[in-house]
């Protein structure tokens, strides 16, 4: 069972708000060393998105 869960706001503040701009910054610093576009970063952003989202099985099967 998935439980929903948010961030407080200490978390929003702190870690949240500093993991956001890390990785904003590492995506301007990747266009600025490779030249490639956006798309290229939101495809790699989607890469490692996939990586936390939920399994879902083939209920076809």
């Amino acid at each position: 069972m998935n439980k929903t869960y948010s961030f407080n706001q200490d978390q929003m503040n702190g870690i949240v708000e500093d993991t956001y701009t890390n990785i904003i910054n590492e995506c301007e610093k990747l266009k600025a060393e490779t030249n490639c576009p956006n798309e290229q970063v939101v495809a790699l952003l989607s890469v490692i998105a996939s990586n936390f989202a939920p399994l879902v099985e083939n209920k076809n099967n």
